[in-house]
């Protein structure tokens, strides 16, 4: 989740997201366009889906239209849709909070499944969700907030909708700032999506690499006892680390499970062998700096 003010480049850097994620696998690609093409939303002149898809609702956007629904026969929502690829929320708040609250199972299993009088259906749904939400109603609360109108309370309702189940499956939380003149004054250091592109595809063989022989190929799926196992080759400094801050309450045993998901992510990205306090602080930096009702 990203929050900071409007006009900070939060869209604009969730719609470029699949453009650094690798190409999909041949079995993701053939369950990605079977998927749009019960949905009816599959083009079959352009082919096989081979790049990583990107849905971005509205936040009108109902249940049955997220998750999936609809009579008869339960059809697959923006979910499904998203599935190996990004799911992208502008305006989080906005959104319903029954709508919100759905995410948590397919964030937490990768499918969902859809009870109608029709019938029963269950579709895949893995995907990388990315939320974007103003400091308050008006927007103007980041950095030192002198413009903001909003009371104490109006901030609170207005996150309340971002429930913390929901919350404590988001590994990633993190403020942007506004953008200043300075700041466009600079001249431009950017990457290329291209560039970036090359770095994450080395950082996802190089954890293929160290998984193989296991059922999993992403840090993604690795499941929380692998990673705090022996096998997880997780050191008694890095342990007490996470320990601490699960007995301080500032993560649950899932927020430690996703922390270590995290850090191996950069570790994997560093080209480092083994993790170390550095992934592991920024890990939890990353996680716990984003959503200050």
């Amino acid at each position: 989740i990203m929050v900071g003010p409007p006009g900070t480049g939060k869209t604009m850097l969730a719609e470029r997201l699949p453009s650094i994620l690798p190409p999909l696998e041949q079995s993701d690609a053939v369950t990605v366009t079977s998927i749009h093409s019960v949905a009816g939303t599959f083009n079959p002149a352009c082919g096989l889906i081979t790049r990583p898809p990107l849905r971005a609702p509205h936040h009108t956007a109902t249940r049955a239209a997220v998750v999936g629904g609809g009579s008869g026969l339960p059809r697959p929502g923006d979910v499904s849709l998203a599935h190996r690829g990004v799911l992208f929320l502008d305006e989080a708040p906005e959104f319903s909070a029954g709508v919100l609250d759905c995410l948590r199972q397919p964030l937490e299993t990768g499918t969902v499944t859809i009870d109608r009088v029709g019938g029963r259906a269950t579709y895949p749904a893995a995907f990388q969700l990315v939320l974007a939400a103003n400091p308050c109603p008006c927007g103007k609360a980041g950095g030192r907030g002198l413009e903001c109108t909003c009371t104490s309370l109006q901030r609170r309702r207005y996150f309340s909708r971002l429930s913390g189940p929901l919350l404590d499956r988001v590994d990633i939380q993190v403020e942007i700032a506004a953008v200043s003149a300075a700041d466009l004054a600079r001249p431009a250091s950017s990457e290329s999506s291209a560039i970036v592109a090359q770095r994450v595809l080395r950082a996802r063989q190089a954890a293929e690499r160290r998984l193989a022989g296991t059922p999993w190929h992403l840090n993604a799926e690795v499941p929380g006892s692998y990673l705090r196992g022996p096998d997880g080759a997780l050191s008694v400094p890095l342990s007490r680390r996470l320990m601490d801050a699960l007995e301080r309450g500032d993560l649950s045993l899932r927020g430690v499970d996703r922390v270590l998901r995290l850090a191996w992510t950069l570790a994997d990205l560093e080209g480092a062998e083994a993790l170390t306090l550095t992934h592991i602080g920024t890990a939890l930096a990353l996680r716990t700096s984003g959503v200050r009702p």
